[in-house]
């Protein structure tokens, strides 16, 4: 018996725990365990179509680089928040991508259509559960990295700059990606073993629990500190509504998070504490629609960065018009040099300048632009 076969007499092999990449799919002659033989007809393996992860995937992939395109094009959100919130983007492209490219490779294996070695698969496998896994742990530390984030600006508003600088905010996100990338390297090399899915859940309770924590502290002080700085020499209210409007964007987020990574993080406590018990089963029948639902996680979150935050959807808005067809020809590069005689008229002030061409014969103020001299 070669070792796919063996691997396919387990009722649920526990490396592919991770993702939709069990060898149910891969080899149709698979035995499995009388459990699963008897399982009533609710319970069957419950199949999405490929189309449906591929359109996510592909609707995913897009709206976070637009996100990450949006921090680095926009100078006024060069901020660690922001920062912060492109690591995540990052990690959320990252599950989307991975769970699309198996979804395909499944399809194509099941169909005959790509023939490949067991070996192979099994490599291609732990390469995609890996994936998942450093993406779930980016997303958990980008969101508690976020949550510091706002703690400090609420409560050390005056000192905020000093403490989280640009410079820390970089070495904390190359931290959080290093220590992601040990925990993908660690489930390649540890995926048959139960401790790993024991870790990665623990740290996802852990991770809940550190939120929870400064959320109480935070909400429950930040009116009581208000009134207190409020009398201070140099205290913003401006700023402080902005900081708290940051702490509510990130409670948003992470209760989609919680709620469309939840049900995978139950399948993998199930996988260890009940494997054999029929109403185990029928909840881990229903993995696909679990893994759907991460990736919508990576769809919405963009949607709630451009509902949240104005400067975030002014510049989605300049991107995307910018990259029209229709605006091609009025996106190209304006040259602006002191001296010149230009039938534009001047507004605004600061690095920013709007261009009316009303003098070109249109009868709308145009698009703006930073000038470089």
């Amino acid at each position: 018996m070669n070792p796919m076969e063996k691997m396919t007499t387990m009722s649920l092999p526990m490396w592919a725990l991770f993702a939709n990449s069990s060898e149910l799919y891969y080899n149709p002659n698979t035995t499995v365990a009388p459990n699963f033989l008897t399982k009533p007809k609710a319970c069957e393996q419950l199949n999405i179509a490929t189309e449906v992860f591929l359109i996510l995937g592909i609707i995913s992939l897009l709206e976070n680089i637009l996100v990450i395109c949006a921090i680095i094009k926009n100078k006024n959100l060069h901020s660690p928040m922001y920062f912060f919130v492109c690591s995540l983007a990052v990690a959320d492209m990252l599950v989307s991508v991975s769970n699309a490219w198996e979804t395909i490779i499944i399809y194509l294996l099941t169909n005959r259509q790509l023939i490949v070695d067991d070996h192979f698969i099994r490599q291609m496998d732990n390469v995609f559960d890996s994936m998942i896994c450093i993406s779930v742990v980016a997303s958990m530390c980008s969101l508690l990295a976020i949550a510091v984030d706002r703690y400090v600006t609420i409560f050390y508003a005056l000192r905020y700059h000093s403490i989280m600088t640009h410079r820390r905010a970089a070495l904390i996100i190359g931290a959080i990606w290093t220590f992601c990338t040990g925990c993908g390297i660690v489930f390649i090399m540890y995926s048959d073993t139960t401790p790993v899915i024991i870790c990665l859940v623990s740290m996802f309770f852990t991770m809940l629990v550190l939120m929870a924590s400064l959320y109480s502290h935070m909400f429950m002080l930040a009116r009581s500190h208000v009134k207190r700085i409020a009398a201070l020499p140099g205290y913003n209210s401006i700023h402080q509504r902005a900081s708290m409007k940051g702490a509510i964007t990130l409670t948003i987020l992470l209760g989609i998070f919680i709620v469309c990574w939840a049900p995978f993080f139950l399948h993998l406590i199930l996988m260890i504490s009940c494997p054999r018990n029929l109403y185990c089963v029928c909840f881990m029948s229903h993995f696909n629609m679990y893994l759907i639902l991460i990736m919508c996680n990576s769809v919405i979150d963009p949607l709630i960065y451009a509902f949240r935050s104005q400067e975030m959807r002014k510049t989605f808005k300049e991107i995307i018009g910018c990259y029209s067809l229709r605006n091609v020809f009025e996106c190209l590069p304006v040259c602006y040099k002191p001296g010149n005689s230009y039938p534009y008229r001047l507004f605004g002030h600061g690095s920013y300048v709007w261009f009316s061409q009303q003098d070109l014969g249109m009868n709308r103020v145009h698009w703006s632009r930073r000038l470089s001299y």
